[in-house]
């Protein structure tokens, strides 16, 4: 799914989802919108992610928010 998945790991268990197929892509479709990047565009999506989230605490507790009321548990 997304090259970004791996970096993920911390930001998943906090947000107390359990990847599988299903909850993969809607991760993937919440994380894109968040952003604001077309989805499935995973390089830029990556560098966006690294560079202006998660080196800002409060953008990644935002992001692990999204995660858990956008992603079924």
């Amino acid at each position: 799914m997304s090259c970004y998945f791996r970096h993920f790991r911390e930001i998943f268990a906090e947000a107390g989802i359990e990847l599988t197929p299903a909850t993969r892509k809607q991760a993937d479709q919440v994380i894109h919108e968040l952003v604001a990047i077309p989805y499935k565009a995973c390089p830029h999506t990556w560098k966006t992610l690294k560079h202006d989230i998660l080196t800002n605490q409060q953008k990644c507790q935002q992001l692990v928010e999204r995660l858990r009321q956008a992603v079924p548990n």
